[in-house]
């Protein structure tokens, strides 16, 4: 069962419908006790890194979703919610973040005159080989909306990369590689995107 955090930041419905495409059973992760009824995490997320953090301090997720993470199950961050797995963010201030996976949180440099938020379809270069990615075409583009980006990961956490002028990790993992973060939607990118929902339901490691 995959269950999806609603920490008030999260585009829950548009996830779930997804998934429920697929025919995967989900349910809505609301209370720190339903963690016990999942095998798996999805962190959904739009807005801000330091709200966010805390919505989860105030709902009391945060030790339960590191301890998750660290049994082994996979957890799937989306946008926002791969941007919080990081060690800080820096949105609107510096903020400690998840600390699952090493790097922080900033904003797009200005000086590149680049259009923010970074919306639209971009595409994917493979950096190392992780099953979320199993039988998906890296040559398609992808649905993106953010204008904050992960930066300082260590090389052997970054799964693939985008250039929105400048590269960026658009997916990454944790060291145990059952933690991943995604920085576009994959609920909104078609075909290619639902096959990424599929591929996080069948992954084990615990």
């Amino acid at each position: 069962m995959i269950g999806l955090l609603d920490y008030g930041m999260g585009n829950l419905s548009s996830v779930s419908n997804a998934l429920d495409h697929l025919g995967i059973d989900n349910i809505i992760v609301n209370t720190p006790e339903a963690f016990s009824e999942i095998s798996r995490l999805i962190i959904p997320g739009v807005g801000s890194y330091k709200k966010a953090m805390e919505n989860i301090n105030i709902n009391h997720y945060l030790t339960e979703i590191k301890d998750f993470a660290a049994t082994g199950k996979p957890i799937l961050g989306i946008c926002l919610g791969m941007q919080l797995l990081s060690f800080l963010g820096t949105e609107p201030s510096i903020v400690k973040g998840l600390e699952i996976i090493e790097g922080e949180v900033n904003l797009f440099p200005n000086d590149l005159k680049l259009r923010i938020p970074h919306v639209g379809w971009n595409g994917i270069e493979l950096v190392n080989e992780h099953p979320i990615l199993e039988d998906v075409k890296l040559g398609a583009d992808f649905y993106f909306v953010h204008s904050y980006r992960f930066s300082k990961a260590k090389k052997e956490n970054i799964i693939a990369n985008t250039n929105y002028g400048v590269k960026f990790p658009s997916i990454i993992c944790n060291d145990t590689k059952n933690v991943i973060g995604i920085q576009f939607h994959p609920e909104k990118s078609q075909k290619q995107g639902l096959k990424i929902l599929e591929n996080f339901s069948k992954l084990t490691y615990a």
